[in-house]
């Protein structure tokens, strides 16, 4: 984030809106924040340019799309003098079925987040496709057995 960029009230207003809908109109947040289309949109325009906003998206619901396994999968990467965690990040980006990476403090190296059909899939990805790409020296595997919710940070007014 921009460090001379600071949010106010207007701003917070905004996010608070958008957060509950990324596709509400810009004249709908218009009226509710009693400005103008035109200064929503360039308060909008700022944010993204700040980096404290960086896209809108629709979330898809892995069950939906059939993956009914959720793991959490912290790795121990052997790093050789060669390779380093960004490296390790851009081969793991490669393997669709992780949705997120984390380098991280403690035990392991990375956490990651993965979605898989089954316990069988989520096996086979970590066999075939991470061991593959990465040179692991521990693992150790959470199985999520259900979400209990997710959110944005919050944003206070």
């Amino acid at each position: 984030m921009n460090e001379k960029f600071h949010l106010d009230s207007l701003d917070k207003r905004i996010l608070s809106l958008l957060t509950r809908d990324a596709r509400v109109p810009y004249l709908e947040i218009s009226r509710k924040c009693n400005v103008s289309g035109a200064a929503i949109h360039q308060r909008i325009q700022k944010m993204k340019e700040a980096e404290v906003i960086t896209g809108s998206q629709f979330n898809i619901e892995p069950k939906g799309m059939g993956y009914h396994t959720c793991a959490y999968i912290g790795l121990q990467v052997n790093l050789t003098s060669t390779s380093t965690h960004e490296e390790v990040f851009g081969k793991i980006k490669k393997i669709p079925e992780i949705v997120e990476c984390h380098h991280i403090t403690g035990k392991y190296s990375l956490m990651i987040k993965i979605y898989a059909r089954n316990n069988e899939h989520l096996k086979r990805i970590i066999v075939s496709k991470i061991q593959s790409v990465v040179e692991i020296t521990s693992t150790e595997t959470f199985l999520s057995l259900e979400e209990g919710f997710t959110r944005q940070v919050p944003i206070e007014t």
